[in-house]
């Protein structure tokens, strides 16, 4: 599991979700954890209206809402990241569609991104953690979609430049853990992990002036 660090409180959130119980949980869980939820929306086009209204920290969207019930709220996140380049954007989904993160991860911004399955919802720490450091600015990914994308992973494409280690590192980055998290999942020292970040940082020829470890996770997603 990642660090267990103190959390922020105080972000100033929108949440658009159409299932009224689901929200509801969500609202509570937020405003127990010392957020504020500015608003509460049960679909896309109150999500935009709200949001360019209030100019939350962070919004957090289903990607399926009224009225069709498909992608409504994800193109609404897209949209938003547009109109507002440092939004951070928590996706919620019932079901493992890399479809949809791959959308997500092309869309403009540079505010956070992440992508949970609604089960993560009930373990509420791991819950508030993925949004803390979405609201951080990293990209966050469920550890059971980056599992899926990981077990799909063609070959010939441009993270075969790593070696199995630094893959193994980037897929746990993706999930967003810290150092000390990724060592103690793979039983190595720290100094371990930041040698093989390093690697991945020089062999993905990164570019310095920008948060290396945010472009090597998108670089992966994006491939995976």
């Amino acid at each position: 599991m990642p660090d267990r660090a103190p959390l922020r409180i105080g972000l100033r959130i929108v949440l658009a979700e159409d299932a009224a119980l689901l929200r509801e949980g969500l609202l509570a869980i937020l405003e127990r954890a010392g957020h504020e939820v500015i608003a509460a929306v049960g679909d896309a086009e109150a999500l935009l209206a709200f949001t360019d209204h209030t100019r939350p920290d962070v919004v957090i969207t289903d990607i399926r809402m009224p009225p069709t019930h498909t992608d409504e709220g994800l193109r609404a996140a897209a949209e938003l990241r547009r109109r507002h380049r440092d939004l951070a954007v928590l996706v919620l989904s019932a079901y493992v569609a890399d479809a949809y993160l791959a959308e997500l991860l092309d869309t403009t911004g540079g505010g956070g991104i992440g992508y949970l399955l609604k089960d993560r919802v009930g373990h509420v720490r791991d819950f508030l953690d993925s949004l803390d450091r979405v609201a951080g600015g990293e990209t966050v990914v469920d550890p059971q979609v980056v599992r899926g994308l990981l077990s799909r992973h063609q070959p010939d494409g441009p993270l075969d430049v790593l070696s199995e280690r630094e893959r193994e590192v980037l897929a746990l980055m993706a999930e967003g853990r810290t150092n000390g998290s990724i060592a103690a999942a793979l039983f190595v020292s720290e100094a371990a992990v930041r040698k093989h970040v390093g690697n991945i940082f020089a062999k993905l020829r990164l570019d310095p002036t920008t948060d290396r470890r945010v472009s090597a996770v998108l670089a992966y997603l994006r491939e995976a």
